[in-house]
């Protein structure tokens, strides 16, 4: 399934620049635990910064594109329930990139607490179509599924 996005580089610019600089990106997609309607991909840091936390959110919308960066120790705990072959694993620093589909999200974690994120792209056009596809990766599971970010 795919789905159109813009940039939002007048809200987060160094974020949209990084990310638009290094696509295309992606890898195994996963149906987030505690966000709620969330889908991403795990992938190696490809800023040559990491990017500030500019325009961010804590009650992503849906058609929100986020940025999130992690350590290794934040997503080492079994609770996440990564399988030791993902490709993250052994990583010291991973960043997330999100798509949110659905409204009523909230970037609380168990672990750490609040998690905000940077919104750096929105979608446009396909966001139902996506949507549908996510609740079958709730539903159904995400094993051997992409989630792939390239110009259009």
């Amino acid at each position: 399934m795919t789905c159109t996005a813009k940039l939002l580089d007048d809200r987060a610019p160094i974020t949209c620049d990084a990310v638009w600089n290094a696509l295309p990106l992606g890898g195994d997609v996963y149906h987030a635990k505690y966000a709620r309607n969330e889908i991403y991909a795990l992938l190696p840091p490809f800023a040559p910064e990491e990017p500030p936390l500019e325009n961010p959110t804590i009650t992503p919308i849906p058609g929100d594109l986020c940025y999130f960066s992690f350590t290794d120790t934040q997503l080492g705990t079994a609770s996440y329930g990564y399988e030791q072959e993902a490709k993250h694993q052994g990583q010291r620093r991973v960043v997330d990139l999100a798509l949110f589909y659905e409204r009523n999200n909230l970037l609380i974690n168990g672990d750490a607490g609040w998690v905000p994120g940077i919104v750096w792209g929105s979608v446009v056009d396909g966001l139902d179509r996506m949507a549908d596809a996510c609740q079958d990766l709730w539903r159904a599971g995400a094993l051997g599924e992409t989630l792939n970010f390239r110009r259009a």
